[in-house]
């Protein structure tokens, strides 16, 4: 996975967190997986070392890792972490649902919409 994309205006780091993230969420890493160092990761990544730990601090900060002391960073992909997440998702479709609703979209409309995206999402 592409971790870093020098076009997207997003810091770095963010970028190497949401790829961490996504990796996470979708079973790509296990809980208890092991992370790559700081300094192996930012030398891959051809990246200061600065920018990893903040990421790491960040996907610490959200629960997706486990730092131990000495021994390095772990995955934490525990069941309450991705309810967390998919009720956070669940709560910004409802909103987006109802602005649809608003503007009279019909419900075929919308499924119509959301299946062309899932579609092209699997490709």
């Amino acid at each position: 996975m592409k971790l870093i994309d020098y076009q997207d205006p997003r810091p770095i780091y963010e970028q190497i967190a949401e790829g961490y993230k996504k990796m996470i969420l979708k079973g790509a890493l296990q809980d208890g997986d092991p992370m790559p160092s700081v300094r192996s990761l930012a030398s891959t990544l051809s990246t200061n070392p600065n920018t990893v730990q903040k990421a790491y601090a960040q996907l610490e900060r959200e629960g997706f890792l486990t730092p131990v002391k000495g021994k390095g960073n772990f995955v934490h992909a525990g069941n309450e972490l991705m309810e967390a997440r998919k009720n956070e998702i669940a709560g910004r479709i409802a909103k987006e649902v109802q602005e649809a609703s608003d503007l009279g979209i019909s419900r075929e409309e919308l499924f119509a919409s959301v299946d062309g995206i899932l579609k092209e999402g699997a490709k």
